[in-house]
């Protein structure tokens, strides 16, 4: 009798539990990661973050399910990219207008330091707690740059480097020793352009006057009972109090559970046909580099190899049962020759179905190139991206090495064999090829783009130059198509390839696991879409590599290292 008690209790338990209101849960302590692991490391390392596109898939499914009662989200110091706030924040917007409670909570937003990002996320929840103890660091947005020149000569260290054009300021870092009246302006527009949108935002989600909210901002930090007085938090409680209060409103019986386990819980009960009509997602995130994509070990993120993402695409391309490509770019750019080798495939792939590319935080110079072609291109407000542009050069060690009593000999057979050594500076015939390679890429860069987004070679020259754009100034300008994020870059693919609302979408390369382990048979086999776990050689520091002239990913990079604060 014990025992089939034991039994009944259990399956009313589970019966009570299946049929009991939801609560969601987001805990974004760690962050989140912008796409599927790459490779089995990365898989290990963010095993424990949830996935952007299960959250964003997740609240889009929770908005019609009736036991769906109320959404909470812990915001953590751990910082996100603003793009990705704007994502969220668009997500979230939409699960509060379906009805359902929202509630954001911080045990600080900013702890005497900046937080204007994430109580900008926060802003879009119908309420907003902060533990007692917490601050509000809304304070506005800063663009810091620091600036190397002085340290590089006292080092006798010079660096010498060719740009197109004026906004291509990556290298300023290395040869100024403040910001150029093009940088400036560049960076002045881009705090201004976010600053408006983060005003915008808080103004609508907590129901103020956006001039007060802008006044609010240069009030800022504020202490709890400030910010609670501001009406910028609604309540100081502990978690303990908040998640009681969601509860009692739910529903005594409502159970908790976190979003992304319930947008997978989802997709396992409704498993689609595997040769459904269907839209591929690619991922290319990191930097652009020749070859295939990886993961240092050492950190740093990952990167985008131009035979794995092309590879993918070709994949998708060649599948029947594939009807439009969502192609989703967070990258800064990288190699010239790569970028050019994706953006082909892009083409290709455009004139037998529909390419939509949604952008991450950041789309710019080569990221930008390998989207450009696309049939929609699709940003966040607050996505970097533009910056068509190319630099290249070298930091020349000669100096450093002779006070550090090293010398330097070689021999050489060829008037320019030494052209790349950071023995010693250019010549002037050197100079003439390195001009002769930035002129040949910057023209490539703006012809295709002029071709891709239907602008005349004059006016894509006015828009590039090298500067670097908020995706809602990309959009004024022709650059971008429309504002919006995965889902809506989903819904337009399903939208342009005449498929249902709930058509499966399918991440790119698609691999049973006996393709895991098998070796290609040739570069059309979809397995040739494969990362790799690999030591790349400057790890973390990749990117100064790069603007330091060492071998590294190419010419066309962002201009300089951007952090929204």
């Amino acid at each position: 009798m014990d025992a089939t008690k034991a039994i009944v209790d259990t399956v009313d338990r589970f019966r009570q539990r299946r049929t009991a209101p939801l609560v969601l849960e987001l805990d974004l302590t760690e962050g989140l990661t912008a796409g599927p692991p790459a490779d089995p490391l990365n898989a290990i390392l963010t095993m424990r973050k949830p996935r952007l596109a299960d959250v964003l898939s997740g609240l889009k499914r929770a908005r019609h399910d009736s036991r769906v009662k109320a959404l909470i989200v812990k915001i953590g110091g751990n910082p996100l990219g603003l793009a990705m706030v704007q994502e969220l924040r668009q997500a979230v917007t939409h699960f509060r207008a379906s009805g359902r409670l929202t509630v954001a909570y911080g045990e600080t937003f900013g702890e005497f330091g900046q937080g204007t990002i994430p109580y900008y996320l926060a802003s879009a929840f119908e309420r907003v707690y902060l533990q007692p103890s917490g601050d509000v660091g809304l304070t506005g947005i800063a663009l810091e740059q620091r600036f190397l020149k002085g340290a590089l000569e006292k080092l006798d260290i010079a660096y010498e480097v060719g740009q197109r054009h004026e906004y291509k300021t990556a290298a300023n870092t290395f040869t100024q020793d403040h910001m150029t009246d093009a940088h400036r302006e560049s960076y002045g527009r881009l705090a201004e352009s976010i600053l408006e949108h983060v005003v915008a935002g808080i103004a609508e989600g907590r129901r103020l006057d956006p001039g007060k909210v802008r006044e609010l901002v240069d009030r800022g930090p504020f202490i709890g009972a400030e910010a609670v007085d501001a009406g910028l938090v609604d309540r100081l409680a502990y978690r303990d109090e908040v998640y009681d209060e969601v509860k009692k409103a739910a529903g005594d019986q409502a159970h908790l559970q976190f979003v992304s386990r319930y947008a997978r819980g989802a997709a396992v009960r409704k498993l689609p046909n595997p040769t459904a009509d269907s839209v591929a997602l690619i991922h290319g995130h990191g930097m652009i580099k020749l070859g295939r994509s990886g993961r240092s070990p050492l950190g740093g993120g990952g990167s985008m190899g131009s035979d794995t993402i092309s590879a993918a695409i070709r994949a998708a391309r060649r599948d029947p049962h594939v009807k439009a490509v969502v192609f989703r770019v967070d990258s800064p750019g990288g190699s010239y020759v790569a970028s050019d080798t994706v953006w082909r495939e892009v083409v290709l792939t455009r004139k037998v179905k529909p390419v939509i590319v949604s952008m991450g935080d950041v789309a710019a110079s080569g990221g930008y190139f390998v989207a450009m072609a696309a049939d929609v291109i699709i940003a966040q407000p607050g996505t970097l991206t533009g910056s068509i542009g190319v630099l290249g050069g070298k930091a020349v060690l000669g100096g450093l090495m002779q006070r550090a009593g090293v010398t330097t000999d070689m021999i050489t057979e060829g008037a320019n064999a030494a052209m790349f050594s950071s023995a010693r500076s250019f010549s002037t015939e050197e100079w003439d090829r390195v001009n002769a390679w930035l002129d040949r890429i910057y023209d490539d860069f703006v012809g295709k783009v002029a071709e891709g987004r239907h602008l005349t070679r004059e006016r894509a020259h006015e828009l590039a130059r090298g500067r670097v754009w908020t995706g809602a100034d990309a959009r004024e300008r022709g650059l971008v198509d429309e504002l919006g994020g995965l889902e809506d870059a989903l819904g337009l693919a399903r939208k342009r390839a005449g498929l249902a609302d709930d058509a499966p979408v399918r991440t790119y390369p698609r691999l049973n696991p006996l393709e895991r382990l098998r070796g290609p048979e040739s570069s059309e086999d979809k397995a040739a879409a494969l990362a790799r776990v690999r030591l790349e050689a400057w790890g973390p520091f990749a990117r100064i590599a790069g603007e330091l002239g060492l071998p590294s990913y190419g010419p066309l990079l962002l201009p300089g290292e951007i952090v929204i604060r």
